[in-house]
């Protein structure tokens, strides 16, 4: 999976979890202001997230800095995949 690939998937988890179309959703889109998330949707994010790219999270790896917004979620999950983050 690529920076790109991870980028999509993040955008259409989001819009699976908020029943919104992915195209909506920026970089810079705020999860709880502007997504209106709170924390059952993080969960169900997180849960989609770990299904669309065999990552498992850990609770204590977990910050609120990188639910800040989606791109701080896919700079967290590349990351994690080895990807180097968006610039």
């Amino acid at each position: 999976m690529n920076g790109t690939q991870v980028r999509t998937e993040i955008r259409e988890a989001i819009g699976k979890v908020l029943k919104r179309d992915p195209a909506d959703i920026q970089d810079d889109t705020r999860l709880f202001e502007d997504l209106h998330f709170d924390s059952t949707s993080v969960l169900e994010l997180l849960a989609e997230i770990e299904d669309r790219t065999g990552l498992a999270f850990d609770g204590d790896e977990l910050d609120e800095c990188m639910f800040r917004t989606v791109g701080t979620i896919t700079d967290f999950v590349q990351t994690r995949l080895g990807l180097a983050a968006r610039t």
